[in-house]
């Protein structure tokens, strides 16, 4: 009992720290952003997020899946810790180099009659390289140090947050606004490497059999990356190309405000899942209840989060970001409750590793990319930035409740979330 007991206390000393460094983050990311989005206008703020859309559809090959399977790997072979991370370092950083010359070798295809386009993306994709080092935050995790994560990515985002107030006051151009990217991961990244080595971090080492091994247990996580991330920035590509840089801004920003709260969700999922991890082979029903659990946690946090912003939306748009951001108001309105089901989609990743699931998010993620694709081409000519609004919320509902059902494998999860937002079998039982 009283280990059980320093375990939970543990667990929640950790979200704190992963809630308090969240929320100080999104407290300085909201402030910054807002200025500048007002200072860069829907045309330029909407370029800004078309070169995030291609890094962010690029990620799922940047971190090769592994982001998926680390956690895990590090609990079933604590004494090759060093190995494990050092070979994740050099995987993650060629495909990133590879997937940045990519980017940029298909933007100046695509806009090559926009030499400022090329420029904002090449300088946006610098931050790829730096990003490997974020592998350190699920050593940390898996201790329950995330601590020393929050301090790294905190003093990262406070340097960067003054950067990006100096380009404001100098009236600077939208080129050095892309480059903020690069400096915020490569901060970041230097303090979490030093983190690490202070908190006796095993050194590095790579091996081939290593790499065989991560790629084997992940290749299904970078294909289900690969489709998850069409249809989390195709809309903003397709808006770019079948409208202009102001949709792009309007739907960007809606996203960005509906979920510049999901840090407390993300610190929920993170604190949790090593422990739901351990109890897959100590205490079947336990593990199943904890992921009701955390089901719930996630969903009837969103709800409440995503009523209260579609009620007040006109008036913290116009507010906050002016009368130009407001056609925002209606894409945010129906994007805001995206965040309910993208996240219970995160909580799942956990459940997909226990059970050894990976396979079947190619045919789900494949399903829902081709859905998404599909409803962006008919949604966007009708409503703009709230099509493709639309567009995002179908396919996560689908993703999450209807698509699961569909295949084998993942009904047992489907059940569990229905369960948890039902609220059925969510207490232990000697409640």
């Amino acid at each position: 009992m009283g280990f059980h007991q320093l375990k939970q206390n543990r667990m929640a000393k950790n979200a704190v720290w992963l809630i308090l460094g969240k929320l100080i983050h999104m407290v300085l990311s909201f402030m910054v952003g807002l200025l500048t989005a007002r200072y860069l206008g829907p045309a330029h703020f909407g370029l800004i997020n078309y070169a995030s859309a291609y890094t962010s559809f690029f990620a799922a090959l940047c971190t090769l899946g592994i982001n998926s399977i680390i956690v895990k790997n590090f609990v079933d072979h604590p004494e090759q810790e060093g190995e494990t991370v050092g070979t994740t370092l050099l995987l993650r950083g060629l495909s990133s180099l590879l997937s940045g010359l990519m980017i940029v070798g298909i933007v100046s295809i695509i806009d090559r009659n926009e030499p400022l386009t090329l420029t904002v993306v090449a300088l946006y994709c610098v931050g790829l390289l730096f990003q490997i080092y974020d592998t350190l935050n699920y050593w940390f995790q898996v201790r329950l140090q995330s601590k020393y994560y929050t301090f790294a990515t905190l003093a990262a985002y406070v340097i960067v947050s003054a950067y990006k107030i100096l380009l404001l006051a100098l009236e600077k151009s939208v080129k050095w606004f892309a480059l903020a990217n690069a400096v915020e991961y490569f901060i970041a990244g230097a303090v979490m490497l030093w983190q690490y080595r202070r908190r006796g971090g095993p050194g590095f080492s790579c091996s081939v059999g290593k790499a065989k091994q991560l790629l084997r247990d992940s290749h299904s996580f970078i294909i289900a990356g690969l489709m998850v991330a069409v249809y989390a920035s195709t809309d903003r590509l397709m808006l770019k190309q079948m409208l202009d840089e102001s949709s792009v801004a309007y739907y960007a920003l809606a996203v960005s405000f509906s979920s510049s709260w999901g840090f407390l969700l993300s610190a929920i999922i993170d604190s949790m899942a090593p422990e739901i991890m351990r109890m897959h082979s100590v205490d079947r029903q336990a593990y199943l209840r904890m992921n009701r659990q955390l089901y719930a946690y996630v969903f009837y946090t969103a709800a409440v989060v995503s009523l209260l912003v579609s009620l007040l939306a006109p008036w913290l748009i116009v507010l906050l970001y002016g009368e130009a951001f407001r056609p925002a108001v209606a894409p945010l309105r129906v994007v805001v409750w995206y965040t309910a089901f993208s996240y219970l989609g995160v909580a799942r990743n956990t459940w997909m590793v226990c059970e050894n699931a990976q396979r079947c998010l190619q045919l789900l993620y494949l399903i829902a990319a081709l859905m998404n694709v599909i409803l962006n081409l008919v949604l966007i000519p009708l409503w703009g930035a709230t099509g493709a609004a639309s567009a995002s919320l179908l396919t996560q509902m689908s993703t999450v409740i209807v698509i699961p059902f569909l295949i084998k494998n993942l009904r047992p999860n489907g059940k569990l979330i229905l369960d948890a937002i039902f609220l059925r079998k969510i207490r232990d039982k000697k409640n």
